[in-house]
């Protein structure tokens, strides 16, 4: 599944850089992650390091996106043989 973040948010920045794929970007009026991007840092990290880092526990598993750890594998390699 891709993360989200909910309107718990309170615009704190540490998230956005702490995302390798970059799917964390300010929407217009608290974070938002780009599902496409969004790997739970599947390829990289063993686990989300948004969660890790968010202050207020905002970023939950989005149960509209569900992926296995397989899908979001091929969406991790997908994205690094782009760049």
């Amino acid at each position: 599944m891709a993360l989200k973040i909910t309107d718990e948010c309170i615009n704190c920045d540490v998230c956005e850089p702490e995302c390798p794929n970059g799917a964390i970007s300010q929407g217009d009026e608290i974070y938002v992650i780009d599902p496409n991007k969004c790997t739970e840092c599947v390829g990289h990290f063993d686990e989300p390091q948004c969660q890790q880092v968010c202050p207020v526990d905002c970023i939950p598993l989005d149960p509209d996106r569900p992926e296995t750890k397989e899908q979001l594998m091929e969406k991790y390699e997908k994205l690094t043989a782009e760049g």
